[in-house]
């Protein structure tokens, strides 16, 4: 005969047999190991996706996955360790998922001391990749936690993620600067009109983040919104970083201001890493452990291709040179010719290249001077104009048809056309950038404009140069919706700012490869 015991009773019965001394333990709530900051998914394709969690002691992340909200036909996978060495974070690649599906997950963890205890569960959700040309919906933006804006409960928390939530959107894109190291948060800012802003703190948010665990407790500030976590556990999430993941304008020739006790920058960077993809559901690379960049399918009509404008960038100066070389660089050799073989190899309707930086707005590192980005101002191609305009060469003679470049960084919302007639630089063919963010921090722009791919703004939105950073209560927190139509392949690129309202749109025709 098969008994049968409930997940109650069978607790209690083990908890007989460990002795007297361990119910007390096991007769807690508090004492059972909880899942801390919500759960998350990222880097879905067709037949599988990334499920993140965290809990706060040595255990085992345990995982069920089904096909329905039920869990009727749920699937146990094998037990994963969170330990201390990972901030006790466990992240696991789930496969042979049936395409176009979606996915429940749920996952609980089990005290590695205490083999019969077991925390609450949590559930979450993913949508895979179709394996047919469906419709397909996401949205992408970046800038989170910036300039001092943090989350603000009378002000509804991080609530531009509630208006991406309620699109129901296939995944997520973030652009980056998906925390502010370097960007401490206070208890209260003074605004112009007057008004305070009160933020949430913790205490290692009171300073720039030096150690592995601050800047681990950077990224957990975030998750402590109610509304990032409860979109997390619907909407899978393509991560890349930008800068303040490390420092502000940061490459490995940055001279690091006074308020840092740790002068040395590759020691920063290597720690932030580390915290970086400790605290995201990311495919990881064995080739080059820590490897940003990668390629992500989600289904025929669309290839994500995610840059790491950061980690290979030569310093950042003039940006002037004439020749090709290190000091040029910003994506790099190897990066480049792997962006060139995914481009060609792709059979995508569709190419979507996820730029951290975007290509022609003017970013001047300060007080230095110098670029930050690509552009460096008007003129022939220079300096790191070159990698770009190599890059949209191969775009032209392989051909390749139907790349659209996603970006943020710069802190309001914009789309750009890029014309060769109206370019310095004219061996190209005709493209999109558009531009969102920030998703939630101070609010900029706009920025001006490098004519040497010769873009042309079709839409902005940006306070003006004589209301800079602005805070999130002002409305200006933007993010990008992308929906593609499963039988035509056109793309629809709107622009939405945190009320959801649609500011501008276009749609796009897909061209025949």
């Amino acid at each position: 005969m098969n008994i049968k015991f409930s997940r109650r009773r069978f607790l209690t019965t083990s908890a007989g047999a460990l002795g007297a001394v361990a119910m007390p333990y096991l007769s807690r709530a508090a004492d059972r190991p909880p899942v801390t900051h919500g759960v998350q998914s990222g880097d879905v394709t067709v037949d599988g996706g990334v499920v993140w969690a965290r809990t706060d002691r040595p255990a085992q992340m345990l995982v069920e996955v089904a096909t329905t909200e039920s869990f009727r036909d749920a699937r146990a996978l094998p037990p994963i360790a969170a330990l201390p060495e990972s901030d006790f974070t466990a992240k696991m690649l789930i496969e042979n998922l049936p395409g176009g599906q979606d996915i429940f997950y749920r996952v609980r963890f089990r005290d590695l001391s205490h083999s019969a205890v077991e925390g609450e569960p949590v559930t979450g959700r993913f949508r895979t990749a179709p394996a047919d040309r469906r419709d397909v919906s996401f949205v992408w933006g970046g800038d989170v936690a910036g300039q001092g804006w943090g989350i603000n409960p009378d002000d509804g928390g991080m609530f531009t993620f509630a208006a991406i939530r309620k699109h129901r959107p296939d995944f997520f894109l973030h652009s980056g600067d998906t925390i502010y190291a370097d960007s401490p948060i206070q208890s209260e800012v003074k605004l112009t009109d007057g008004k305070i802003w009160k933020n949430v703190t913790i205490p290692e948010k009171a300073k720039v983040a030096e150690t592995l665990d601050e800047f681990r407790a950077a990224h957990k500030y975030n998750l402590t919104d109610d509304n990032l976590r409860a979109f997390n556990a619907e909407v899978p999430i393509f991560v890349q970083w930008d800068d303040h993941e490390v420092t502000n304008n940061w490459s490995l020739s940055k001279e690091l201001p006074a308020t840092y006790k740790e002068r040395n920058i590759a020691l920063l960077a290597a720690r932030a890493g580390r915290a970086f993809h400790e605290m995201y559901p990311m495919r990881e690379s064995i080739i080059e452990p820590g490897r940003v960049y990668r390629q992500i399918s989600y289904g025929p009509h669309v290839d994500v291709f995610v840059l790491d404008e950061r980690s290979y960038r030569g310093p950042n100066g003039a940006n002037l040179d004439t020749a090709y070389g290190p000091a040029s660089y910003f994506l790099g050799p190897d990066q480049i010719a792997w962006l060139k073989r995914g481009l060609l190899n792709s059979r995508a309707t569709w190419k979507v290249i996820a730029s951290d930086m975007p290509l022609s707005l003017i970013v001047s590192d300060t007080p230095k001077g110098g670029s930050e980005a690509v552009a460096q101002g008007d003129g022939p191609v220079r300096g790191r104009e070159l990698e770009i305009a190599d890059i949209l060469r191969f775009i032209k003679m392989a051909p390749i048809s139907n790349t659209v470049w996603l970006t943020a960084d710069v802190h309001y919302a914009a789309a750009h056309y890029y014309d060769p007639n109206k370019a310095q630089f004219q061996d190209f063919e005709p493209f999109w950038e558009f531009v969102s963010g920030p998703l939630h921090a101070g609010t900029f722009g706009p920025n001006a404009l490098d004519n040497t791919f010769g873009p042309e703004v079709r839409f902005v939105k940006a306070p003006g140069k004589d209301n800079q950073n602005l805070p999130p209560s002002a409305g200006m927190q933007f993010f990008g919706h992308v929906k593609i139509d499963g039988a035509s392949g056109q793309m629809t690129v709107t622009l939405r700012d945190r009320a959801d309202v649609a500011l501008w749109s276009t749609t796009l025709d897909p061209k025949q490869a």
